[in-house]
């Protein structure tokens, strides 16, 4: 939080702000809190951090720090604020775990309006009643997960004061300019406007620094450089609103909150027909990046750096907005216009100009003025395409007087339509001007089909489409000026007026009540608050990056191929080596033993194999110095062939990694001659990227005996870690100790890929001898860890015209990159999992993984499933749509139903399915929603509503017996306190917090004598993986052994002394010299799955669920908006409900993120070009459920510890019932304009492939280009 005193209006104001984009200069005069100044486990938490961590908003902990501040700054601001200034504060934040509706809840505690239903006005929720329609009171279910009589009151008065020197620094007219040195740039503040002018006329290409929001990604991402900064910050001359009876003049250097305040105070004080360019500008500042950046970016520099893709200046054109600016020669004004947007020399600045203010006009009776734009996402989120259209008529008629177009993202600059305004000039709005219009902008706003960016036919469909939204806006504005003259709009298209709103999140969670006759200390079954949650909340959680600095430590940075198939000619290290601080340069010469160990390479030698391939890395002593050395190794390549990118260039190839996996039953040949009807396809599906919050860390310490090094590391596999280092350093594995606290988010990215990364951070520090700190950049992170595979599913589906499926041949492919890593595995998951919820008699799958030249996918969340299993659903969509009934229906005909086996002979009972398919349909009462979609679609044209229910048999655990195997380590000390360790690694799933359960209640002692530290090879070697939703399952069976041994132990004290205290019994355990200390071990599910003969039990037990999820689509933008989501999660009994329901929330939010928004693009050489948050969109708080309702269906589970289930992938899957209900919306479109209803299914459903598969007349219009004249400038890999 940053806070500044303006010692004009005497008021000080709080700003959140995006640190990594704040100059540490800037800060002069500022006051800058973190979270750890906010509150502290050592002195006193304050109530933002307690809710948060006590309605369970925290999981990895990365982000909340973030959150936190949001929260706080919002309330210094806002001591009670509304729901919709708390989504608001929270919509520049991402999380990747929880889902967000814990952390929304946490700050609805804050609001003074009821965040419940309110019931007779009780302020309670209808939900806490006995009599409920919900759910039945034999269910004994609980819907609260936390306690708010717990929480502290926020009091305001009791915050820090702003510090009384900055107050009288600010006030203090005898100022003086600031002047910054640093090691290669100048940093200058200037204390009066002429002084600005001065230095400006001095050093007239430094660049002026006010929020960094554009110089700073261009330094960094595009390594500009500018020996001198100049910062006018705080020049009162800069920082004005002057309201005039034509218009308001906003100060350039107005942030664009403060220009928010100004246009909405506007707005209430003026007539509605003057405020309509303000109230386009104010609907794209609600969505123009997060209030991070809104709080910092300025008007002036929004204006003057005219990005193509600006949400503002095509209106502010379109508005007549005028630029006043200032220099040593005096001050001009000149139109925000196309030619200044279009960076006509005559229409830009001059050098030593600077802007001053800029002029937005009132708006008049007959003109039209709006803002128009579409993104991957609702907020937060750089526009596909956007517009700023203004139309004037004569005084009460309908003939175009002045019409001004601009639209953005269409090319390197925001582009005017001016020659089709003026074709326009004099014409009456009707559809004959509409058809020309549409038909003129196509032919003037041309994107070359190998534009940047890509999607060219869907942002050619945008222009247009855009333009038909304007014109019913303008059509409808016209009606209610005069309803006599002018018609009306259809009142089907009335809907195609409005954006999707943005609502606060609500939801109800339910979960089994414990046994009254439970005992009040045993925590199992009880939603217990995260073991690390308040630390997180404070920020003080260490995480390996948050380690201190180690003497004579270093920095390692990459330098990555930029070849996707390529020999290495040479490596040219001089420059490199040449730049201050750098130390060394580490290539393949330099590892001590194997270089490439199970297929991995460390560091590429003579060959490289994909773009992102690690060649060497460079050590320094600051970041910066290594990053910079990096850039500057010259790699010389010779390209080879093939260069293998796509699944289908690996089929033509014939290019695999394995042999092919398969599983039958049946007789498919057979079954296939006497069906009734037979449907063919395939299936594309597009990869995922991890994006943890905590990028891969490493630090490697060397010790100076017995070529010990010891890792500190975010990783879910610590001794894969040690093996790699081992085998790199050419050294036994008990040498080498790898150390977990935690991990910032690992979703299966950080299973192998750590291991590979600390082989290479160990030797580097092997050679230099020094300590070595790698971190990656995000777009490193991106390029060279890769993520989920793609997949290409092709089928053959025989089935009755009742809709039973008789036979199906499926064959499954993905896109493994270039080296094995988990590829084989995982295509092994596919194809055991590929019946689903589903019994086909006749069933044949296979599947083969591809080896191509991309970085190598790995493990993620569900691990293949759901790829695998959306391809299931389409092909049962389908055969749905053959025979003319509800996908629900065919489902259900095809669900298995009793005890059954599986295609490789596993034998499980359904009925945990079919009970969480019955009451996902009966409670989320999709019958009757889904007549309401169906008739809210007759209604309207443009926008359609869709609902889906997925069933979900998922499975838990491996295949092999070895890997479920786990031991843990326990010790009681003298004072009775109890020290926990076990093979598992907490990634914000809650491990540790539901191992200390567990160790609660075998020692019958409560959890706050528990203390669980890290996880690390020395204290539990070999460990497994922390993977396969096992996690609780093998670790908890393992501290449960461990606890039994001691407690065997204690048995004869106890028996002496039954009334005596837990310490007592230890005291006189020691006497007795009975040891306190003991290993546990579970042996593990004894899994196997033999392939030659296409059986086995592969897997512990299943999970089973169902979701079902409304969303409304924009028919002519493809956006959508999802409306409403239940899910029933089979949850057998929870041993934490709240740490379940988070991670079966989270899973689902991020399974939607895959299959609807999150889109990986690469060119058709393999390069990645999603390579940061601007490039690659998470779903945020806007994207989730409006509503969002979760019930853990109670079950028996003996298998698990407790009879629990593993459910940390199962919600994955889940996510698409959001892809299933677009495709439903998507299908009452393409009916409705008579076509087939039937349509290749692609994921993730972009919001263009909504938008170009709603096939209509304006798609229609676009011209297509031969695929032969161009190479695209993205391609799909699946």
């Amino acid at each position: 939080m940053m806070s500044r005193y303006n010692p004009k209006t005497k008021k000080i104001h709080h700003s959140p702000v995006t640190a990594c984009l704040v100059p540490i200069c800037s800060l002069y005069g500022a006051a800058v809190t973190t979270v750890e100044g906010v509150g502290s486990i050592s002195t006193r938490i304050h109530p933002v951090q307690e809710r948060l961590a006590k309605c369970h908003g925290t999981q990895c902990g990365f982000c909340s720090p973030g959150m936190v501040m949001s929260i706080y700054t919002l309330l210094r601001n806002h001591p009670e604020p509304t729901l919709e200034q708390i989504t608001k504060a929270l919509g520049g934040n991402l999380c990747r775990c929880t889902g967000y509706r814990p952390i929304v809840e946490s700050g609805k505690t804050f609001c003074a309006e009821s965040t419940v239903c309110g019931l007779k006005g009780s302020g309670k929720c209808c939900m806490d009643q006995e009599e409920r329609s919900f759910v039945n009171r034999q269910e004994k279910m609980c819907t609260k997960l936390y306690n708010e009589d717990e929480f502290q009151p926020l009091d305001p008065s009791q915050e820090p004061i702003f510090p009384p020197e900055l107050i009288r620094m600010a006030e203090d007219p005898n100022k003086r300019r600031l002047t910054f040195q640093g090691e290669r740039t100048t940093w200058i503040a200037p204390v009066t406007l002429s002084d600005l002018l001065e230095l400006k006329a001095n050093f007239s290409e430094a660049p002026l620094i006010m929020g960094n929001t554009a110089v700073g990604p261009s330094i960094k991402f595009r390594d500009e450089f500018h020996p001198v900064f100049i910062s006018p910050l705080g020049l009162p001359e800069l920082y004005f609103v002057d309201y005039t009876d034509d218009g308001v003049t906003i100060g350039a250097g107005c942030s664009l909150a403060q220009l928010n305040d100004a246009l909405h105070l506007t707005v209430l004080e003026q007539p509605k027909e003057r405020t309509k360019t303000y109230c386009a500008l104010l609907k794209h500042l609600r969505t123009l990046a997060g209030a991070q950046i809104r709080n910092i970016a300025t008007l002036g520099g929004h204006v003057v750096s005219r990005p193509n893709f600006s949400d503002l200046n095509p209106i502010l054109a379109a508005g007549n907005a005028t630029i006043n600016l200032i220099s040593k020669e005096g001050e001009r004004q000149i139109p925000l216009n196309g030619h200044f947007l279009e960076r006509s020399p005559e229409a830009s600045l001059k050098s030593e100009e600077i802007v001053l203010s800029v002029y937005i006009p009132h708006s008049t009776q007959w003109h039209f003025v709006s803002g128009l734009r579409l993104a991957q996402r609702q907020e937060n989120a750089f526009a596909i395409v956007n517009a700023g259209m203004s139309v004037k008529f004569e005084d009460g008629t309908d003939t175009i007087k002045d019409l001004k177009m601009f639209y953005g993202s269409v090319g390197p600059t925001v582009v005017s339509a001016s020659q089709t305004c003026k074709q326009l000039i004099g014409r009456p709005w009707d559809d004959h001007m509409l058809s020309d219009a549409c038909q003129w902008v196509l032919d003037e706003i041309h994107i070359p089909p190998a534009a940047e960016g890509g999607m060219v036919g869907y942002r050619r469909t945008l222009t247009i489409s855009l333009l038909f939204k304007f014109y019913l806006k303008v059509r409808r504005g016209l009606n209610k000026m005069d309803p006599h003259k002018f018609p009306d709009i259809p009142e089907r298209f009335m809907s195609a007026l409005e954006d999707f709103p943005i609502k606060t999140p609500q939801g109800i969670q339910m979960f089994q009540c414990v046994d009254p006759y439970q005992s009040p200390q045993d925590p199992v079954g009880h939603p217990v608050m995260h073991q690390s949650a308040i630390k997180h909340a404070t920020g003080e959680a260490v995480f390996s990056d948050d380690m201190p600095p180690i003497a004579q430590e270093l920095f390692l940075a990459v330098t990555t191929s930029t070849r996707a198939h390529a020999k290495i000619i040479s490596i040219d290290v001089s420059e490199a080596l040449a730049l201050p601080g750098v130390v060394d340069v580490i290539t393949a010469e330099d590892v001590p033993g194997d270089n490439n160990h199970r297929g991995e390479v460390f560091y590429a030698q003579n060959e490289v194999i994909c773009v992102g391939q690690i060649i060497c890395t460079v050590a320094a002593d600051t970041s910066a110095h290594a990053r910079e050395a990096a850039k500057k190794v010259k790699i010389t390549y010779e390209d080879i062939e093939p260069r293998i990118i796509t699944i289908e260039q690996a089929l033509e190839h014939n290019s695999f990694f394995s042999t092919e996996k398969k599983v039958e039953q049946g007789n498919v040949e057979q079954a296939f001659k006497y069906v009734d009807q037979i449907i063919e396809g395939e299936a594309h599906v597009e990869g995922q990227e991890h994006f943890y919050m905590e990028t891969q860390t490493i630090l490697a310490i060397p010790k100076q005996e017995d070529k010990e090094m010891v890792l500190y590391l975010g990783t879910q596999f610590p001794s894969h870690v040690q093996e790699f280092v081992a085998v790199a350093l050419n050294v036994p594995r008990s040498r080498i100790a790898c150390h977990v606290k935690r991990t910032g988010g690992g979703f299966g990215g950080k299973v192998t890929k750590p291991a590979v990364l600390a082989a290479i951070g160990a030797v580097a520090a092997n050679k230099t001898g020094c300590p070595i700190r790698f971190i990656l950049e995000r777009g490193d992170d991106m390029l060279i860890t890769a993520g989920r595979h793609p997949l290409l599913g092709k089928y053959n589906i025989g089935f009755m015209n009742n809709g039973v499926i008789k036979a199906a041949d499926v064959e499954y492919y993905i896109n493994g990159g270039c080296t094995p890593d988990e590829s084989e595995s995982v295509m092994e998951f596919v194809v055991l999992k590929s019946d689903n919820a589903y019994y086909i008699p006749n069933f044949r799958c296979r599947g083969r993984p591809c080896k191509t030249n991309l970085p190598s996918n790995t493990a993620f969340r569900g691990y293949g499933f759901p790829q695998a299993a959306v391809v299931v659903e389409a092909y049962v969509t389908a055969v749905a749509s053959q025979c003319n009934l509800s996908p629900e229906e065919v489902k259900e005909i095809n669900m298995y139903e009793t005890i059954s086996k599986t295609t490789y002979k596993q034998t499980f009972n359904p009925e945990p399915l079919k009970r969480c398919w019955k009451e996902c349909l009966e409670k989320s009462s999709f019958s009757a929603r889904k007549l309401a979609a169906e008739e809210f679609n007759r209604k309207n044209y443009w926008k359609k509503r869709g609902l889906a229910v997925v069933p979900m048999k998922f499975t838990v655990g491996f295949p092999v017996a070895y890997y479920n195997q786990a031991a843990a380590l326990v010790h009681i000390y003298l004072d009775g306190s109890v020290l926990v360790t076990h093979g598992g690694c907490e990634m914000g799933q809650g491990l540790h917090t539901k191992m200390i359960q567990v160790a609660s209640r075998e020692l019958n002692i409560p959890q706050s004598y528990i203390h669980l530290s890290e996880t690390s090879t020395v204290t539990v070697p070999n460990a497994s993986f922390t993977v396969a939703s096992m996690g609780t399952d093998i670790n908890g069976k393992a501290v449960q052994n461990a606890c039994q041994i001691l407690m065997a132990r204690l048995q004869p004290i106890i028996r002496k002394n039954p009334k005596g205290r837990w310490e007592e019994w230890i005291a006189k355990a020691f006497e007795e010299s009975i040891s306190l200390s003991t290993t546990g071990y579970f042996k593990g599910y004894q899994t196997y799955m033999d392939w030659e003969k296409e059986k086995g039990d592969p897997y512990p037990y299943y999970v089973y669920g169902a979701s079902c999820s409304e969303v409304e689509v924009d028919c002519l933008t493809g956006a959508h908006k999802l409306l409403r989501t239940d899910i029933f999660m089979d949850a057998a009994f929870s041993i934490n409900p709240a740490v379940d329901i988070g991670q079966i929330e989270g899973a689902f939010i991020q399974g939607m993120g895959f299959y609807t928004i999150e889109e990986l693009k690469y060119s058709p050489e393999g390069v990645l070009y999603s390579r940061s948050p601007d490039d690659y969109k998470i779903p945020t708080v806007t994207e989730i459920p409006e509503e969002f309702y979760v019930t853990l269906v109670h079950s028996r589970n003996p298998t698990a510890i407790y009879s629990s289930k593993g459910l940390g992938e199962a919600g994955m899957f889940l996510g698409s019932s959001v892809l299933f209900a677009i495709f439903d919306a998507v299908t009452a479109a393409r009916k409705e304009r008579g076509l087939t209803t039937t349509f290749t299914l692609n994921s993730p459903a972009t919001p263009e492939f909504i938008r170009m598969t709603c096939v209509d007349l304006f798609t229609d219009m676009i011209p297509r280009d031969d695929p032969s004249t161009f190479t695209p400038w993205s391609i799909h890999v699946s």
